[in-house]
């Protein structure tokens, strides 16, 4: 693997690493980064711990949950809970209260990273994206009966970088997040669906309009995507996890080839490779599930243990909740405005609490 950073980069990320673990109260520096057309203008990293959330206390709407990954939410407010490990697909109140088994996936051959992962909704249909014995695939489904249907297949699955989110766009079509599935060559081949931005008809098939007639690929050059939003110009936001170095924040558009695995985190200069907007050294982050509500973008960080909020106006991008619920996995934005987080601290690299997992609601602001 070529990662293209300097010597005196290299440096720079020793003392990042450096402040990210040592529990200093100040802030480390991220280099800027330059802006990508059509974006806003980026913003710099501040993990001062010091800070308090200002999205107000949260209420817990579910507890005992098994590595929760995926969640999707109904028109009425309810939401739909995948478990990583189980398959099983649990609905909440909008309310909260105790979840209740709706579905259950068949063919879902988890470990390592792979299980059930993103969910999606659309009309009376079900969105899945799991690890089956052979691939990574999507089906759809109606909770109210029925076997489910394969509409995409052949995501090459892997111990780690699977991939797995799923979310329609604001022009219809379902968007997937893949991984490389830690065979990195994969992610620069665009006959290969594996380290990509996927963009389907609801159906399955390649979505019109796409880069290249008769693709399903949108963007490529990515080793594992697992968050995806939209801000209120449709801008498209792909959250992506690094190797060793630097996570990132990247505005996706239509054909862009964002690097991996000749550049991680910003390419120096190489004009072949889309730039991230927003970068973080991998102890600060390890970024999944993400989502847009106001002017704010928010990251839920896994190693990190935080939530990011990334002002897409200009600004500093600072770290909430550092520690305070351990590992976070996804983050959405239900019908009534309220924020949902997700803990991931049963998936074997967190330190599981009392009731965990857990989801928490933060009431609309």
């Amino acid at each position: 693997m070529t990662i293209t950073r300097l010597a005196a980069a290299a440096a720079g990320v020793a003392v990042l690493t450096a402040c990210s673990t040592s529990g200093s109260s100040a802030p480390p520096t991220v280099d800027p980064v330059p802006a990508v057309s059509g974006a806003p203008t980026p913003a710099e990293s501040s993990a001062d711990k010091r800070s308090e959330p200002d999205l107000g206390a949260p209420e817990t709407v579910a507890t005992g949950l098994d590595v929760p990954w995926g969640l999707a939410f109904r028109d009425d407010g309810s939401a739909l809970v995948a478990e990583r490990d189980t398959g099983r697909i649990l609905e909440i109140a909008a309310g909260g209260g105790k979840p209740r088994e709706v579905y259950r996936v068949p063919g879902v051959a988890s470990g390592g990273e792979g299980g059930l992962l993103g969910l999606a909704i659309k009309d009376d249909w079900v969105y899945a994206y799991f690890t089956a014995a052979d691939d990574n695939r999507i089906v759809r489904f109606k909770l109210s009966g029925g076997d489910p249907e394969v509409i995409f297949d052949g995501i090459v699955r892997g111990s780690r970088h699977n991939g797995g989110r799923l979310a329609f766009g604001p022009d219809g079509m379902l968007y997937v997040g893949t991984g490389d599935a830690s065979e990195e060559s994969r992610s620069q081949d665009r006959a290969d669906p594996s380290g990509k931005i996927l963009r389907l008809t609801p159906e399955g098939r390649p979505a019109p309009g796409n880069p290249w007639a008769g693709s399903p690929v949108w963007s490529m050059g990515h080793r594992n995507v697992q968050g995806l939003a939209w801000d209120s110009q449709g801008r498209m936001y792909g959250i992506e996890f690094g190797q060793n170095t630097w996570d990132e924040v990247n505005v996706i558009e239509k054909g862009k080839n964002y690097g991996w695995p000749e550049v991680e985190g910003k390419g120096d200069g190489d004009d072949r490779f889309t730039d991230p907007i927003v970068q973080w050294t991998t102890d600060e982050a390890s970024p999944s599930g993400a989502a847009v509500t106001g002017g704010t973008l928010y990251v839920a960080a896994l190693k990190g243990e935080r939530l990011w909020t990334v002002p897409l106006g200009g600004g500093t991008a600072k770290a909430e909740f550092t520690g305070v619920y351990g590992r976070l996995r996804t983050v959405a934005v239900a019908p009534d405005g309220s924020l949902w987080l997700t803990t991931s601290n049963t998936d074997g690299r967190g330190d599981a609490q009392r009731d965990d997992d857990r989801i928490l609601r933060f009431p609309a602001r």
